[in-house]
């Protein structure tokens, strides 16, 4: 039989980029192998030796920031001049966790509540070897949270990237070989679906990290808990909700939302996917953002001018031309008219930015994810009617919250309401789509399960080992 081979389809042009060929199973148990056999010794090596490959690895991934943003453009379409954002945000990501390593992985004492005769402590010991299956969107950005702290705390890894991104995981891989992590602690597989069945249900792995769509998520938890009870983490996208209260400062809001809604044409797991403006400054707030969003220029992503690229591929296209029809025939209103963005043709991955208003959530478009430039916005009378709508929803990733007056006490008090109420991971205050690595990424209901980043992303790669001791007297 001859070897399967996936190939990588250019999003703005549909032409083949790269293919990989997908591995025998001899060879897929081989490679699960060597990572079980050198996480026996990598994990003997000096927890600050792994801190310096991982500084080291910093190092080499900088030394590709001129090859990186057209090679990332290629593979998943992002406009060429944002390129930039992501390796900054990986080298943010992967300094900070560096930097909390030691405190995060060191023995938890108990020996201030030590009765006498005996010592208590908790180790943090690694799990093993950890499966990490990464997204296509933001994939460096999502590969570096559960990589570089599964590798500090002792693991080995197997990195499965996306077939559209498959060069992205290969470029992590050698920035890590260079900087001197040994052979077979980190591989990269690239895999059929069944493949990847295989390996998150293989006794050997540990723990499986997935990013990616909410069937995917619960085929890797099935599979998992089948294959050996093996831990999971499940990041699984959101249809994040803003709201903007009647004392928002509306020109910043606006161009925020917009960003925060359009960035990366929409296919962010945390972009914002819905609006719900009060109804005093709705008008106000709809005028503002349709100016906004008719100054976007959608186009090639390989020109530097371009700042709104194609999404990821027909498929995704037209799966967004359908939620703005279908909402659209129940009701809806579009602001943005065609001819504002002539490549955004029936047929093409090209998308263009749209606001819909009289929108209601009986329509997909409010309650399904949409991962693409669509924002729809709602009017709302007042603050328990935007929260009651904001968590009316399967998803549960960030919110975030929109006002003037942060500072004053009663504005703290509100906000504080809308931290303690919003079924979410995240709450976000005159701000979103952003990820923040001293704070715990996490999500609820659809959104999923687990946590990256922070202490706790150490802790999820993890398991407690608790060490109690009598000590004998004489």
């Amino acid at each position: 039989m001859a070897p399967e081979i996936q190939t990588t389809i250019i999003p703005h042009n549909q032409q083949p980029y790269v293919q990989r060929t997908y591995p025998t199973a001899p060879e897929l148990d081989a490679s699960i192998a060597r990572a079980a056999e050198a996480q026996k010794t990598w994990h003997k090596v000096p927890l600050e030796e792994r801190i310096a490959i991982g500084r080291r690895f910093m190092d080499e991934f900088k030394k590709m920031s001129d090859e990186i943003p057209l090679e990332l453009t290629m593979q998943m379409g992002r406009p060429v001049s944002q390129g930039a954002g992501e390796i900054r945000g990986t080298l943010e990501r992967a300094s900070y966790m560096l930097d909390i390593a030691a405190s995060s992985l060191a023995d938890v004492s108990l020996a201030d509540t030590d009765k006498p005769g005996f010592k208590r402590y908790i180790k943090r010991v690694p799990i093993g070897v950890v499966f990490v299956i990464a997204p296509w969107n933001f994939p460096y950005l999502t590969s570096i949270n559960s990589i570089l702290p599964a590798l500090i705390a002792g693991n080995t890894v197997l990195l499965k990237p996306s077939p559209q991104t498959p060069l992205t995981a290969e470029r992590l891989a050698l920035a890590l070989t260079r900087a001197g992590l040994p052979p077979d602690a980190m591989q990269v597989l690239h895999l059929s679906v069944d493949q990847t069945k295989a390996v998150v249900a293989d006794k050997r792995v540990g723990f499986t990290s997935f990013t990616g769509s909410v069937k995917g998520g619960r085929e890797v938890q099935k599979v998992a808990w089948e294959g050996g009870f093996s831990g999971v983490a499940l990041e699984l996208g959101g249809k994040d909700p803003a709201y903007v209260r009647e004392d928002a400062d509306i020109a910043y809001t606006a161009a925020e939302i917009a960003d925060g809604a359009f960035f990366n044409s929409g296919q962010s797991c945390c972009a914002i996917e819905r609006v719900y403006v009060h109804e005093k400054v709705y008008d106000e707030f709809v005028a503002q953002i349709v100016e906004i969003t008719k100054k976007y220029t959608l186009g090639d992503p390989t020109q530097p001018n371009t700042n709104l690229g194609p999404v990821v591929s027909l498929a995704s296209a037209e799966r967004a031309r359908k939620q703005v029809a279908d909402a659209i025939a129940q009701g809806a209103k579009s602001l943005i008219p065609e001819n504002f963005f002539p490549a955004a043709q029936p047929g093409t991955t090209y998308v263009a930015p749209q606001i819909l208003v009289d929108v209601t959530h009986q329509m997909d478009i409010m309650m399904e994810e949409s991962f693409a430039p669509l924002l729809p916005i709602m009017k709302v009378p007042s603050d328990a009617a935007a929260l009651e709508l904001m968590n009316d929803s399967p998803y549960g990733l960030t919110a975030s919250v929109w006002t003037n007056a942060a500072g004053n006490e009663e504005s703290a008090r509100v906000f504080g309401w809308f931290v303690d109420e919003l079924e979410c991971g995240t709450v976000f205050l005159n701000r979103c789509d952003y990820l923040d690595p001293a704070l715990a990424w996490t999500g609820v209901k659809d959104s999923g399960r687990g946590i990256s980043l922070s202490k706790f992303g150490y802790d999820q790669l993890t398991r407690a080992k608790s060490v109690h001791m009598k000590i004998k007297t004489t």
